[in-house]
C-alpha cells in the first residue's frame, strides 16, 4: 500500500508543475491542498490520514497539539531551514522526522527593493490613476541617490539589500543588537550607534531581522515618531518586528510619509483587517520567497528529502 502525502498551502497550484515527483510516485500517493489550514482542527481533520506532510515556509503551525492529533504522520517537510512554527520535542516525541530544504536569499532582497522604489515613487497610485483615467502625474517622487538607508539587521538578506542601495548612491546604516564594526566594514556601510539614531537618520528604514525575543515589538509607536515625517518603513522579516496598530496610527497621523510591508500577523490577511485599507501603505501577500527558482528548490529538494526519507536515510534533518 501507498504512503499517502499531503501538500499543503500550495496556493498557486504549482507544486506539481515545478518539479518532476515521480521518483517518490511508485511508493507515495501525492494531494495537494490549495487552501490555507487555518487552525488546529482544520488542520488535524485535513491531515489525519497522511503519513508524510509538505509545508510552505512557517505558513502553518505544528505545535505539540497538532502533532499528538496526527497519528500516521512520519515525515514532515518544511521549506527552508529554520521554521519557528514546527514544535521540534513534539515532533521527536511522535516519532516524526522533520527535514528542510534548501531557500536562496535573492527573492526577498529583489521585493525589498521592488517595494522601496515602489513607495518612492508612487508606482501604485500613479498607475491606478493612469488605467482609470485619473490625473496625469499626481505624486512627486522621493530621491534614492544622496538620501540615507537603514538597516535593521546586516545579515545576509540586509547585506544584500545594502550593497544594492550603495550602488544607488545612498548613504547606508546599519543597527541590530550585536552587530560589529567588523561586519559593517565588510559590507562597506556605516554602524550606527543605536537604533534610535538609525531611525531618526534614516529617510528609508528596512527591516532584516530573525525574530525573537529582543526583536518582537521592537519598532513600536515611539520608534516610528523618532523618524522623519518625510521617511519610509519597509518591511520584509517578520510582521511581529513591527507593532501593527502603531504602524496604522503612524500612517493615518501623518508621523511617516508611507510603509511597505510583505508580512502580517495574520496570514492570509483577514477580509476586514484594517491594514488593507491602510492610507500610505504599500502591502504583498507574503511574496518575499515566492519566485519560480525558490519555489523548484523548495518542491524538488521535498521530492529528495521524501526518496531519502523512504531509503532510510533522511536528509536535511532539522530539531
Amino acid at each position: 500500500m501507498k504512503l499517502r502525502c499531503a501538500v499543503i498551502e500550495d496556493f498557486q497550484s504549482v507544486s506539481a508543475t515545478v518539479t518532476d515527483w515521480s521518483p517518490v510516485t511508485d511508493d507515495v500517493e501525492i494531494v495537494t491542498f490549495t487552501e490555507h489550514l487555518a487552525s488546529v482542527d482544520e488542520a488535524a481533520a485535513a491531515l489525519a490520514g497522511y503519513d508524510i506532510v509538505v509545508t510552505l515556509r512557517e505558513r502553518v503551525p505544528f505545535p505539540a497539539e497538532l502533532l499528538a492529533r496526527l497519528p500516521r504522520l512520519r515525515l514532515l517537510v518544511a521549506s527552508g531551514m529554520r521554521n519557528s512554527a514546527i514544535d521540534f520535542d513534539a515532533a521527536r516525541r511522535h516519532g516524526v522526522v522533520v527535514c528542510g530544504t534548501a531557500s536562496s536569499a535573492t527573492p526577498p532582497v529583489e521585493l525589498t527593493w521592488a517595494l522601496l522604489l515602489g513607495l518612492a515613487r508612487g508606482i501604485v497610485p500613479e498607475n491606478e490613476a493612469l488605467r482609470t483615467g485619473g490625473r496625469w502625474q499626481s505624486t512627486l517622487g522621493a530621491d534614492l541617490h544622496g538620501r540615507t538607508l537603514g538597516l535593521l539587521g546586516l545579515g545576509k538578506i540586509g547585506g544584500r539589500v545594502a550593497r544594492i542601495g550603495l550602488a544607488f548612491g545612498m548613504d547606508v546604516l546599519a543597527w541590530s543588537q550585536n552587530l560589529t564594526k567588523e561586519r559593517t566594514d565588510e559590507v562597506g556601510v556605516r554602524l550606527a550607534a543605536s537604533r534610535d539614531e538609525l531611525l531618526a537618520a534614516s529617510d528609508f528604514v528596512s527591516v532584516h531581522l530573525a525574530l525573537g525575543d529582543r526583536t518582537r515589538g521592537l519598532i513600536g509607536a515611539a520608534e516610528l515618531a523618532r523618524m522623519r515625517p518625510t521617511a519610509y518603513l519597509v518591511n520584509t522579516s517578520r510582521a511581529a518586528v513591527v507593532d501593527t496598530d502603531a504602524l496604522l496610527a503612524a500612517l493615518r497621523d501623518g508621523v511617516i510619509a508611507g510603509a511597505a510591508t510583505d508580512v502580517f500577523d495574520t496570514e492570509p490577511l483577514p477580509a476586514d483587517d484594517p491594514v488593507r485599507t491602510a492610507p500610505g501603505l504599500l502591502a504583498t501577500p507574503h511574496l518575499g520567497y515566492v519566485s519560480r527558482a525558490n519555489y523548484e528548490t523548495y518542491y524538488g529538494q521535498a521530492v529528495e528529502d521524501i526518496r531519502a526519507f523512504l531509503d532510510g536515510q533522511p536528509v536535511r534533518r532539522l530539531g
